[in-house]
């Protein structure tokens, strides 16, 4: 009797230890566009649960209770650098000690987000007495500002653009390797069929914009797409300037701006207001046209928007 007992007790303790070792990983990630990465490498190795809900902002936002509660039983966090996480990763953390917390955007070189445009005080512009300066991928602070200069918020939209998503796929495999080695010619052979994708995705979007000129422009309400722009040889005009909608002297000048550059299109995102937006495009006359980067279908995304771009650029 006690060696049917031994027995059955060992046969149940074998059964939930291969239930436990054969369940999916359970990840968390910060935005929706990751979520599109990471299954394609994990497929359906992995559970994965989304931090920053649609329609809600990578800047401001705080995790829900629930939320809270999933991630101790999570064995991976993917990061990617957007601002909330700077508030509440060592929160997480420190109340998930055995969590893995993997940085996706390890290994890229940030670029800063600068506004576009000058105003000294008494309206008069910066080092010219004539026109506005002009930098590419950005534009110069404010005065006073001085050492903001050496200091410019670095932009975390790095999933924008897929030569550096092919960076960040490198480190999503790295992580599953490390946790799951068991599956590691899954994920590998997962991983080089997004690698492909990525590469074609990128050879159409650079075959929609061959032939434009090197200062083609468009110009965004939130400077979201400076990393798409850098890749593909165009250049964003922000409206926004690091989380502030302009000053009334700013907003005439990028009025101003869009007329003698030809801008009829303001390009916006749901997550944002978009009042100052359309005080330019009605300015203009032109209007104002949607790209979300927080958008599920990442592919298929990205080549809408290029289009847009595209044909906003003409």
């Amino acid at each position: 009797m006690r060696k049917v007992l031994l027995s059955a007790i060992f046969l149940i303790f074998l059964f939930t230890a291969q239930m436990v070792l054969g369940r999916p990983l359970k990840v968390f990630v910060s935005i929706v566009p990751q979520k599109y990465f990471v299954e394609k490498i994990g497929g359906d190795l992995v559970e994965i649960n989304l931090m920053v809900q649609p329609g809600a902002s990578p800047t401001t936002y705080e995790p829900k209770p629930r939320q809270m509660v999933s991630l101790a039983g999570t064995d991976i966090y993917f990061a990617i650098g957007v601002p909330f996480e700077a508030t509440w990763l060592g929160k997480i953390t420190t109340t998930n000690p055995d969590l893995l917390v993997v940085r996706t955007e390890s290994g890229i070189e940030k670029i800063a987000m600068k506004p576009h445009h000058h105003h000294e005080e008494g309206g008069q512009r910066h080092g010219e007495t004539g026109e506005h300066h002009y930098e590419k991928q950005g534009h110069q602070h404010q005065k006073g500002d001085v050492e903001g200069h050496h200091h410019a918020i670095k932009d975390p939209h790095v999933w924008l653009s897929p030569p550096l998503v092919m960076i960040q796929a490198r480190n999503i495999l790295q992580a599953f390797l490390a946790v799951d080695p068991a599956h590691q010619s899954v994920y590998e052979e997962n991983y080089k069929s997004f690698i492909n994708e990525l590469v074609v995705l990128d050879l159409e979007l650079r075959a929609v914009f061959a032939g434009k000129s090197e200062d083609s422009e468009f110009m965004v309400f939130h400077p979201a797409w400076g990393y798409f722009a850098r890749a593909y040889g165009l250049q964003q005009v922000p409206v926004e300037i690091e989380g502030k909608e302009p000053k009334p002297a700013e907003l005439q000048y990028l009025i101003q701006y869009a007329k003698k550059r030809g801008i009829k299109v303001i390009f916006v995102q749901p997550q944002f207001s978009h009042q100052a937006a359309r005080a330019i495009a009605k300015a203009i006359g032109g209007q104002i046209v949607f790209v979300d980067p927080l958008a599920p279908d990442w592919g298929t995304n990205l080549r809408q928007v290029a289009s847009k771009f595209s044909t906003a650029i003409r």
